[in-house]
């Protein structure tokens, strides 16, 4: 039996992997602002990450074989963090993104993609970024605000390392039916069901998922092992936004319409004019047996088809009454 301190954790993977460490057998401890209580047979920190001297109060004088980061966001809570479980940790995993390589938030020498010899691009690979040298980008907003901050993040563990250090880079998560608070899969549902367009490029990239159950299997595994670095976390196989689109037309039973947006222009979720399709040889080298897109995305599309479908009759329903 292992201790791990998981630090958020109480919505959509997070939850999974927190039940599924404590039905291992290990001591699981949850560590939030108190927002939301644990599962049975967890213990419970309430402290806001932010606050250093809180965090410490809270910890006291516990130590934690594993330390799994569900949300540090930004190099001041990763700073925070490694000055606090210093000493108190064996091994600190956080929950990274792909978006650290998105290349619309790189610096103009990071965002050309690798040629392949009569194909398209290299999916990126773990020694594509060095977030110690990805410190500007072409362009402000959200998705630039949390990749860079995921990137310092990261380079604020990898700089002189003070405990073993893993980030999990996370592929876009799927799956989970209403626990899917992002709304990108019902996007796609709720469109082509009412037969509204798909706002795509003109040719999309493809990009990659995971389920929301493997990311959380994956990160319990990264828990337990003894390599050190970033892993890519990808299921098999990438797809792109017509290419989801089709299998949700599938579902759904009605041909999805498309509409190109213009350079610049902001498209649905998962449409890219970019390349950052993640390689997972590294995590499938040392041991995870990852999944294939294909066997768990037409579930995924199901359970938000009936949550629409459910949401439509509920609202019929209420009209008529």
């Amino acid at each position: 039996m292992n201790t791990i301190l998981v630090i958020g954790g109480s919505r959509y993977f997070g939850k999974s992997l927190v039940t599924k460490a404590r039905d291992a057998g290990h001591e699981v401890t949850l560590l939030n602002r108190g927002s939301s209580a644990p599962p049975t047979g967890v213990d419970r920190l309430v402290a806001d990450r932010d606050d250093e001297e809180a965090l410490r109060a809270a910890l006291g004088g516990r130590t934690f074989d594993t330390v799994i980061d569900q949300v540090c966001y930004t190099p001041q809570q990763a700073a925070v963090a490694r000055r606090v479980f210093a000493g108190r940790t064996g091994r600190y995993v956080m929950t990274s993104t792909m978006e650290v390589y998105d290349p619309a938030t790189l610096p103009a020498p990071a965002s050309a993609p690798t040629p392949v010899p009569g194909g398209g691009p290299v999916p990126v690979t773990e020694d594509s970024l060095d977030p110690l040298r990805a410190r500007a980008a072409r362009g402000h907003g959200p998705a630039f605000a949390y990749a860079d901050g995921k990137r310092r993040a990261e380079a604020v563990f990898l700089r002189d390392p003070v405990f073993p250090y893993v980030s999990v880079r996370a592929a876009h998560v799927l799956g989970g039916g209403r626990e899917d608070f992002t709304g990108r899969l019902a996007h796609y549902v709720e469109r082509i069901a009412a037969g509204t367009p798909v706002d795509v490029h003109e040719a999309p990239y493809a990009t990659s998922f995971i389920h929301h159950t493997e990311i959380a299997d994956l990160l319990y595994w990264a828990a337990g092992q003894s390599f050190t670095g970033p892993v890519n976390a990808a299921s098999h196989g990438a797809l792109d936004a017509r290419g989801l689109s089709e299998l949700v037309a599938e579902r759904v039973g009605r041909r999805p319409r498309y509409r190109v947006v213009g350079e610049g222009a902001e498209a649905s979720p998962f449409s890219f004019d970019r390349a950052y399709a993640m390689d997972n040889s590294r995590a499938a080298s040392l041991g995870f047996d990852f999944d294939r897109v294909s066997d768990w995305l037409p579930a995924a599309i199901a359970e938000a088809a009936a949550i629409a479908e459910a949401a439509a009759i509920a609202e019929a329903a209420a009209v008529g009454a």
